[in-house]
């Protein structure tokens, strides 16, 4: 066993690790196999010792698959994680949110060699109700090639590691090495013929003087887009009736495009002539994320194309027909006059009459949109993603056997974001039709000091402190994305239309601090049983203080059969981008069967304190397991229960109608856009859940076939209901929380090698049903296939051919595909909607 590397830090927020338990250099022997440090500040442990369920995931596990984003890699191996496309999502078409046992995307604290890792700029304002509104971490920028193993623990452990540790733990535990080099290129597409992504990757080692180590990862790839829409009637009535402008599909529903998407990252430690250790690992990534937006229909699009009811000449007639809307530039009543609308004509009244739009085209002070867009327009939005974080310590231990960790870390996410294909309609011909709307950037100082001690072989002791500085900040964008232009008077919407930039009123940094203090302990009254508890303080400098605990133990009844249990309080603070952010997002109702603008506000702005919006406070949480693990030959199980228990939810509220008195006061508190809102919503404790369920994981070696081979199961059932829902919560949330993430999943395995050239791979995936709150449906279940096969062709070279959803899987069609907005499949389905996926992977060991 190795000291660890800088994979495994001693201690503190951190695992507890296998540095100096016992102390050891970093040239000694890896690591066994189903070690794990997560959850402990004692010595490494088994899987089946450690009191609470962990799942180890070995590089293989990533490497044997031909996705590159970490969160799908992750999702495909581990049923009660969840993460899916969101092609028409807001924000998380670029961040997706994923979801640990059916709670938010931070509900889970994610590490990097057990270190704490920042949380993504991004806020999930549309996420199918289950991550609305929350703010958690981005591991699609980790490259797989970099990872020894992830280790995920199921259980609560803010007691452990503070906020955010309500659902699990997810630690990734980057390589080590001091030699060797490898390369992986890989190349795939979808049957359909779209979606070609390829990616290449290294990693490589060298020995940082004799007695340490400097290993560094790389990976660039990018990915097209996808498109698994059907045309919209509304938009193929326009082309029907003569409009050739209008786009066929109208409307795009698949995944984005990713270009540029580089991931960079290093790991480095050496042990020191003073029996210390230093170690420090750090990142870079970026990437450029492109997606689709909501059809703007050129006859009835409120704010830029929908005008009054007008005669045959243009003007306002309340008997009359529709027209399409005219601004008057430089003012009503000022120069010359233009018609307030282009009459509707044609058969189906879906044509402009061409002598109207001829005299708007020909008078400069008239304008209308059909003179851009004559076929309507969607909107492409998306971000530039940059990422960045440093991670450095000194470990070691003194004479006495106290053992001490001082590390500091630093991380940084920033979501630049862009609109393109719209307009600022109030500007009228002075619009542009690409705005940069601002920045969402999120920066996180941390400083850790932590100490552990052994009192005997059977109990250890540790403490420590954190103290951590969380900033949000939002950059103001251009002036023309939030503006007030001449024709917002005349019934034309301010802003970016679909994505509205943030005003310099909006604009700001926010930021909080808290200091953590803990405690823990394990001990080992016989060589069969572990009993071990922690307790946590923590001091936040805008909403007070906390207090958790954690209690577990695990017996081991024979050498084959044991039993093991948790119970623990945990909490979760808001962020300040929660307190403080604002959005307004176009979504498709379902009741009008139009889109409509809701925004968002912070809960302490007028119209939210109107609906009893008040400062937001932190989730409480109270987590029990009890599992079992049991050896029957070669079959090993583990079957595991929980409860999760969620007190004052933080999340977004229902939708309220705004008066015309609140859309005064959000544009005074610098929401421009909010003369083109509908609704509004903020964000509340509103609401308790109960979660509960329970893993079955199992492996069995067999010999067979001329070779060996290991069938596994992973087995995951996750049930939510929502409990005391305050007023702010409507029955559509509720179901979403209930019903949008499939209650049953599991996994089914079989890899088999055949000496050291060939392996073979068959997965069988299920996701059970799952309801689509932007559509309205429940759609069924589906198994999906996945197969690879492997050929060594010599000590260097190894090839990969593989397909996932081998037999070309999709969800139900949604019914009403057509009729609304054109998605074919429900765009939250758990498990895409592409199809099948098929790729080749080829890897070369350099040394």
């Amino acid at each position: 066993m190795r000291i660890g590397k800088g994979s495994a830090t001693l201690l503190g927020l951190a695992v507890a690790s296998v540095v100096a338990f016992p102390q050891q250099t970093f040239a000694q022997e890896e690591m066994i196999e189903e070690i794990v440090t997560t959850g402990t500040r004692a010595k490494a442990r088994s899987v089946e010792d450690s009191p609470a369920p962990i799942d180890v995931l070995s590089a293989d596990y990533f490497s044997n698959q031909g996705e590159t984003d970490l969160s799908t890699l992750v999702r495909n191996i581990v049923p009660s994680y969840n993460v899916n496309a969101q092609p028409i999502s807001d924000a998380a078409t670029i961040v997706r949110p994923a979801n640990l046992r059916g709670l938010a995307p931070d509900h889970t604290l994610v590490l990097v060699n057990g270190k704490r890792r920042h949380r993504a700029a991004v806020i999930y304002w549309l996420g199918n109700g289950v991550a609305d509104g929350a703010q958690g971490p981005d591991i699609s920028l980790i490259p797989s090639v970099a990872l020894k193993q992830v280790e995920v623990l199921r259980d609560g452990a803010a007691a452990q590691y503070g906020s955010d540790a309500i659902a699990g733990v997810m630690n990734f535990i980057l390589k080590d090495d001091a030699e060797g080099a490898t390369l992986q290129a890989k190349y795939g597409e979808y049957k359909e013929g779209d979606g070609a992504a390829y990616s290449i990757a290294g990693n490589i080692g060298f020995p940082l003087t004799d007695s340490g180590f400097a290993n560094f990862s790389f990976e660039y790839g990018e990915s097209d887009d996808t498109d698994r829409s059907i045309q919209r009637n509304d938009a193929a009535a326009l082309i029907a009736a003569g409009n050739t402008a209008v786009a066929n599909p109208a409307q795009i529903w698949g995944s984005p495009e990713i270009t540029n998407e580089l991931k960079l990252f290093a790991n480095l430690g050496i042990d020191m002539a003073d029996g210390t250790s230093a170690y420090m690992h750090g990142n870079f990534g970026q990437k450029h994320v492109d997606g689709g937006f909501y059809f703007r229909n050129p006859t009835n699009r409120g704010g830029v194309f929908a005008g009054p009811l007008v005669d045959a000449n243009g003007d306002a007639d309340p008997n009359g027909i529709a027209s399409v809307r005219v601004g008057d530039m430089d003012g009503l009543g000022v120069g010359g006059s233009c018609p307030v609308g282009i009459p509707l004509s044609g058969t189906d009244g879906l044509i402009p009459d061409a002598g109207i739009l001829a005299q708007v085209q020909a008078d400069d002070n008239c304008w209308s949109f059909v003179e851009l867009f004559p076929g309507g327009f969607t909107p492409r939005f998306g971000g530039d993603v940059t990422d960045a974080a440093i991670t450095a310590g000194v470990r070691g231990e003194m004479d006495n056997g106290l053992r001490w960790d001082v590390s500091a870390g630093a991380g940084m996410n920033d979501v630049d974001f862009f609109i393109r294909n719209t307009v600022n309609a109030s500007l009228g011909s002075a619009s542009p039709t690409a705005f940069d709307p601002g920045d969402y950037t999120q920066v996180e100082q941390m400083i850790n000091l932590d100490f552990a001690y052994s009192l005997s072989d059977t109990t250890n002791i540790a403490f420590g402190a954190e103290w951590r500085n969380e900033q949000f900040e939002i950059t103001v964008g251009q002036e023309e994305s939030f503006a007030i232009g001449v024709l917002a008077d005349q019934g034309f919407s301010a802003a970016s239309n679909g994505f509205p930039g943030f005003s310099n009123i909006a604009g700001g940094v926010f930021d909080r601090k808290n200091i953590s203090l803990y405690v823990d302990g394990e001990w080992e009254p016989t060589e069969n049983l572990l009993i071990a508890a922690a307790v946590r303080y923590e001091d936040f400098d805008d909403f007070g203080t906390t207090t958790n605990y954690k209690v577990a133990a695990n017996f081991r009844i024979t050498d084959n059969l044991g039993v093991r249990g948790t119970v623990s309080t945990g909490f979760k603070a808001p962020t300040p981008g929660q307190s403080n952010a604002f959005n307004v997002s176009t979504e498709f109702d379902l009741v009008l069967n139009d889109l409509v603008n809701n925004g968002t506000v912070p809960s302490t702005s007028g119209p939210a304190l109107l609906r009893g919006g008040k400062p937001l406070e932190p989730e409480e949480s109270t987590n029990f397991t009890f599992g079992t693990f049991f050896n029957v030959g070669g079959l090993d199980v583990t079957v595991d229960y929980f409860q999760i228990e969620v007190d004052d939810r933080i999340s977004l509220t229902q939708d309220f109608a705004l008066t015309p008195a609140e859309v005064d006061q959000l544009i005074a508190e610098g929401i421009t856009s909010a003369g083109n809102l509908a609704n509004f919503r903020f964000f509340a404790n509103d609401f308790d859940t109960e979660t509960k369920g329970f893993d079955i994981v199992a492996t069995y070696p067999v010999e067979w076939a001329g070779g060996d081979t290991v069938f596994g199961l992973s087995f995951n059932k996750t049930d939510t209901e929502v409990a005391n829902p305050g007023t702010n919560i409507g029955a559509t949330r509720i179901r979403e929380y209930e019903e949008g993430l499939p209650e049953t999943r599991y996994n089914i395995s079989a890899n088999h090698n055949m000496g050291d050239d060939w392996r073979f791979l068959v997965r069988a995936s299920y996701y059970d049903d799952w309801y689509d709150s932007e559509d309205g449906n429940v759609y069924d279940g589906e198994f999906l296939v996945d197969l690879e096969a492997a050929y060594r062709v010599n000590d260097n070279l190894g090839v990969v051919l593989g397909a996932q959803n081998a037999f070309d899987t999709t969800p139900q069609e949604n019914p009403g595909a057509a009729g609304g907005v054109g998605n074919r499949y429900s765009q939250f389905s758990p498990f895409g909607f592409n199809g099948a996926f098929w790729y080749l992977r080829v890897t070369y060991d350099l040394l």
